[in-house]
C-alpha cells in the first residue's frame, strides 16, 4: 500500500488547507476512520436523536421559539354528533380579552374542504355536524388560557339528529363512505357446496388510539410574501404544504412545511394533523403574526380518527384435515364520518384476510361504512391487521372442529407450491421462507413440550388456565395507491468533506433518519457520524409521499442510495481524469473515509476531504439528487386483481398466557418472537421495531377499549379511562430474534424488509392464546367468540358463558 505522492498544484493546496484541520463542533469528514467502527447500513447504531432524546435537547414543535406576540388557537366543538348548526354567536367570544382573532367557515379565503383523497372534511361545520368534537370555530389570542376561556363564551344551537353509530346497522342501510369492492378467484360457490365440512363465524375487532406522545401541534410563521413557513408534527408534509395552499388560495411554491421529528405518529399525523395547520395558516395571514395551535390531550382524542373498528364474518370450506378449499369473507370498516383514507384502509384489510393461508377459491368483500364518529385514518398496519384477525380467528376454530392443534392446522394452510397464488392474484415469493421461519421458532420456543405442560397444568387446575398460541404474520410491503411509491433525496458535501442528506421521509422515533444517514456513509465509504441529516423540508425535497406503509426506509433509502451514487461515480469519474498518477477508473472504491484505487502493492489511497477539496476547486458539482420508484407493482380494482406489493415480510410469534377464569383476569407469561427483514439495515433498531409493534398490537387486542356514550361522545379520552399497555403488562420472558441468512428476493435496499407495521399483527398471538386458555373450559371442544378488545371483563363473560352452556 502507498499513499499518492504524486500531487498536482490544486491537490497540494487541499492538503495544506486541511493540515491544521477545520474547526466546528462536527466531525472531520477528511479523518480515516476504521470500517468496524463505522456504523454504516447493516450494523446496528444508536439512534441519531438517542442523546437529545435523553437529555431534553431534542426539539418537538412545543419547544419551538416564537416571537412575543404570537398567537395561541382554541377550537370550539360541537357537543353534539349529529345535526344541524342553527345559530352561532361569537361576538361574546370577539369582545373577550385578549381574543385577536376568531375564524368560522365563512372566513376561509380558499377551498373549505380538506379530504385528503376524496371530498367531505370541511374545515369548519357550515351547517351539518357529522360528529362529537367537529370544529365549529377557532379563537386565537395573545395567551393560550385567553382563547381557552374565550370559547366557552359561544352562544351554539343545534338542532341535533339522531346519531349513527353501528357500522353493521349502516351496511344494512347502504350508507357509505365509499363504494363496496370485491376481491375474487375462482368458484367460491361450489367449493362451498361441495364442502366435507363449512365452518362459519363473525368478530368484532375494537379501534385502537394512536396516543402518541406529542399531541396534534403546529407553528405556523407568515413570510414576507403571501406565504407561511409551517411547523408541524407531521407524517405527509407534501400533503399540508397543498391543503395549506388550497385553504389560502395560494400557489404551493407559497407554502414550505418543515418537519423535524415527530414524538410519535404511528399513522394518526398522516392526514390527520394537515386540519391544524390550516386553521393556524388562515390566522397567521390574517393577523400576520405566528401562530401556535397544540392540542390538549381530551381534544386531541375526540377530534381525530382512530384506527378503524371492524365487524368481519366468515363462512369456508375445508376437507377432513382442516384445509381450506374456499368460501366467503365479509369486513366492515367503521369509517366515520367522511372517506379520509378508509378506501385504501378497507381495501388492505381484504388483501390481508388470507394472512399466511391459501383461501383457495374464495371472495372476500368490504364494506365502508359511514358512522357519526370522527373520521377514522391510518394506523399501523393500515387495515392489515384488522383483515388478518378474522381468518386467524377461522384457524383456532377449524382446529377444534377437526380436534387437532391450531398450529397443526395453520401450518397445513400456509401458502406452498401449488397453492401459491392470493386471493388477489399475486404469486408469494419466498412463501418456503414462511415455513422455515414458522418451524425455527417452533423449536426454539419448545412448543410441544409447552403445549404438553399447559395441558397437564389445566387439568389439575380449575381455576387458572393457561393458553398457548403461535400466530405468523405475512405482510405486503408497498403503499395499494401506486403513485405514492416514489421518494427523494437532495445530498450535499461541503469542502471540508462533511456530508448532508435530506429526503421526504419524516422522523417519528422509528430511526428512519438513522437508517438513511447509514446509507449514505456506505455509499461514500464514512462513517456514521461524517454524515447528518436535516428537518424534512417541502422546499428541499418535493412532492413527497407519506412516512407510511413501512416504506420510509425502501423509499427514501433507495433515493438517498440514488443520489449518494451518482456523486460517488462522479468523483471516480473526476478523479480518474485529474491525478496523474494514473488512477485505475474501474477499480475505485471509497472506504474508511479514502479513495482507493488499486490492490495490494499498487494501491493507492487519497483521503476523502482531499478529494472533495480538489473536486471543489475544480468546479465539481458536490450535490446531488437522488430518485426511486418502486417497480413491478400495479392493482386493478375494477377486476380485483394485480399485484399491489413488492414483496412480503414474514413473521411469528409465541405466545402463553394466564388467566383468572371467575374474574377474567389474565398476564402473558412468555413471549417467543422470530422476525423476517432480509439483511436488516440496523438489528438494533429493527429488534427494537419489533418489540415495540408486538406490545402496541398486544395493547389494542387486549386493553385499549374506546368508549362513546349513547349520543356518541367519546368518553375514554384520556390516560384514566384509556388504558395503553404498561411497563407491567411486559411478559416477563420476552425473546426477540431477527430471522437470519435470508435477504430480501427482490431488489430492495441491500436486500432488507421493512420493519414498521408487520411486527403489530404478532400481537394476535396473545388474543389468540388467551382463546386457547378459555378452550380448555372444554377439553379444547370448541372454540369461544372473543371480540377484541379482550379486556378481563370481556374474557370472563366468555367463560360465564363456557360454563352456563356446560350446565
Amino acid at each position: 500500500m502507498r499513499t499518492l505522492t504524486r500531487l498536482d498544484k490544486d491537490s497540494q493546496r487541499a492538503r495544506q488547507e486541511l493540515k491544521d484541520q477545520i474547526q466546528g463542533d462536527g466531525p472531520l469528514a477528511c479523518h480515516t476512520v476504521k470500517s468496524s467502527g463505522a456504523r454504516q447500513a447493516g450494523q446496528s447504531s444508536i439512534h441519531e436523536s438517542a442523546e437529545k432524546h435523553v437529555t431534553g435537547k431534542a426539539a418537538y414543535i412545543d419547544d419551538l421559539k416564537t416571537p412575543s406576540d404570537a398567537l395561541h388557537v382554541a377550537l370550539g366543538l360541537s357537543p353534539v354528533a349529529h345535526g344541524r348548526l342553527t345559530e352561532l354567536n361569537l361576538d361574546a367570544v370577539k369582545q373577550a380579552s385578549g381574543v385577536i382573532d376568531v375564524i368560522t367557515f365563512h372566513d376561509v379565503p380558499g377551498d373549505t374542504d380538506i379530504g385528503p383523497v376524496f371530498p367531505g372534511d370541511p374545515i369548519f361545520v357550515d351547517q351539518e355536524i357529522s360528529y362529537a368534537g367537529q370544529c365549529l370555530f377557532a379563537v386565537a389570542a395573545t395567551s393560550l388560557d385567553s382563547a381557552r376561556r374565550a370559547v366557552k363564551l359561544a352562544s351554539i344551537e343545534i338542532d341535533e339528529q339522531p346519531a349513527s353509530l353501528d357500522p353493521v346497522t349502516a351496511t344494512q342501510r347502504e350508507e357509505f363512505v365509499r363504494p363496496p369492492h370485491v376481491q375474487e378467484r375462482g368458484d367460491w360457490q361450489q367449493a362451498l357446496r361441495k364442502a366435507t365440512y363449512t365452518v362459519e363465524s363473525e368478530l368484532s375487532v375494537g379501534g385502537q388510539e394512536h396516543f402518541y406522545l406529542e399531541g396534534q401541534a403546529c407553528v405556523v410563521l407568515p413570510t414576507e410574501d403571501e406565504g407561511v413557513i409551517v411547523h408541524t408534527s407531521n407524517q405527509h408534509p407534501s400533503e399540508t404544504q397543498k391543503l395549506v395552499a388550497e385553504v389560502l388560495g395560494i400557489p404551493l411554491h407559497a407554502v414550505t412545511v418543515e418537519v423535524r421529528r415527530m414524538g410519535g405518529g404511528f399513522g394518526g399525523k398522516e392526514t390527520q394533523a394537515s386540519p391544524w395547520a390550516c386553521i393556524a395558516a388562515i390566522i397567521a395571514r390574517r393577523t400576520g403574526k405566528a401562530t401556535r395551535l397544540r392540542l390538549p390531550r381530551s381534544e386531541d382524542m375526540r377530534v381525530t380518527g382512530k384506527r378503524h373498528p371492524f365487524h368481519n364474518r366468515y363462512k369456508l370450506a375445508i376437507d377432513q384435515q382442516g384445509i381450506i378449499q374456499g368460501g366467503e369473507i365479509s369486513v366492515i370498516g367503521d369509517c366515520g364520518y367522511s372517506p379520509d383514507l378508509s378506501d385504501a384502509i378497507v381495501d388492505r384489510a381484504m388483501f390481508h384476510t388470507d394472512n399466511a393461508y391459501s383461501l383457495g377459491d374464495a371472495r372476500v368483500v368490504g364494506h365502508r361504512a359511514k358512522t357519526h364518529t370522527a373520521s377514522n385514518t391510518a394506523f399501523r398496519g393500515f387495515g392489515g391487521p384488522q383483515g388478518m384477525m378474522i381468518i386467524e380467528a377461522a384457524m383456532d376454530d377449524i382446529a377444534r372442529q377437526v380436534g387437532e392443534d391450531p398450529l397443526t392446522i395453520r401450518k397445513r394452510n400456509f401458502y406452498r407450491d401449488g397453492r401459491d397464488t392470493t386471493h388477489y392474484g399475486q404469486h408469494v415469493d419466498q412463501r418456503q421462507l414462511l415455513h422455515t421461519l414458522v418451524e425455527a421458532l417452533e423449536a426454539d420456543s419448545d412448543y410441544w413440550a409447552r403445549r404438553k405442560a399447559i395441558k397437564t397444568f389445566n387439568a389439575k387446575s380449575p381455576v387458572i388456565k393457561k393458553g398457548l398460541a403461535l400466530t405468523p404474520v405475512k405482510f405486503g410491503i408497498s403503499f395499494t395507491a401506486q403513485h405514492l411509491n416514489q421518494a427523494g433525496a437532495l445530498l450535499h458535501v461541503y469542502t471540508d468533506g462533511s456530508v448532508m442528506i435530506n429526503h421526504g421521509g419524516t422522523e417519528m422515533g422509528q430511526g428512519l433518519h438513522t437508517k438513511i444517514c447509514q446509507v449514505v456513509a456506505r455509499e461514500l465509504g464514512l462513517s456514521l457520524e461524517q454524515v447528518r441529516i436535516t428537518a424534512t423540508r417541502t422546499d428541499k425535497v418535493p412532492n413527497t409521499s407519506p412516512t407510511a406503509a413501512s416504506s420510509g426506509a425502501d423509499l427514501n433509502g433507495m433515493a438517498a442510495r440514488d443520489a449518494a451514487s451518482k456523486l460517488r461515480e462522479r468523483l471516480f469519474d473526476f478523479a480518474a481524469s485529474h491525478f496523474t498518477a494514473g488512477l485505475d477508473r474501474e477499480g475505485m472504491r471509497l472506504e474508511d473515509g479514502m479513495l482507493v484505487s488499486g490492490s495490494n502493492e499498487s494501491e493507492q489511497r487519497i483521503p476523502w476531504g482531499e478529494l472533495i477539496q480538489t473536486a471543489y476547486l475544480n468546479r465539481i458539482s458536490l450535490s446531488e439528487k437522488g430518485f426511486y420508484a418502486t417497480p413491478l407493482i400495479h392493482y386493478n380494482r375494477a377486476t380485483g386483481q394485480g399485484r399491489p406489493f413488492y414483496y412480503y415480510a414474514f413473521g411469528a410469534a409465541v405466545s402463553e398466557v394466564s388467566v383468572d377464569m371467575l374474574t377474567g383476569e389474565y398476564q402473558v407469561d412468555r413471549v417467543d418472537i422470530l422476525h423476517d427483514v432480509g439483511t436488516s439495515l440496523n438489528p438494533a433498531i429493527d429488534i427494537g421495531q419489533v418489540e415495540g409493534g408486538f406490545i402496541q398490537g398486544m395493547g389494542w387486542l387486549t386493553s385499549e377499549e374506546l368508549k362513546w356514550n349513547t349520543k356518541g361522545v367519546l368518553i375514554s379520552d384520556g390516560p384514566a379511562t384509556y388504558k395503553i399497555p404498561t411497563y407491567g403488562d411486559l411478559p416477563s420472558v420476552f425473546n426477540v430474534a431477527l430471522m437470519e441468512g435470508h435477504p430480501n428476493s427482490m431488489a430492495s435496499l441491500y436486500r432488507s424488509k421493512a420493519v414498521g407495521e408487520p411486527p403489530l399483527m404478532l400481537g394476535i398471538s396473545v388474543w389468540s392464546a388467551l382463546r386457547d386458555a378459555l378452550s380448555s373450559l372444554t377439553n379444547y371442544a370448541t372454540s369461544p367468540r372473543l371480540d377484541t378488545p379482550a379486556t378481563p371483563e370481556r374474557v370472563m363473560l366468555a367463560a360465564n358463558a363456557i360454563r352456563e352452556k356446560a350446565l
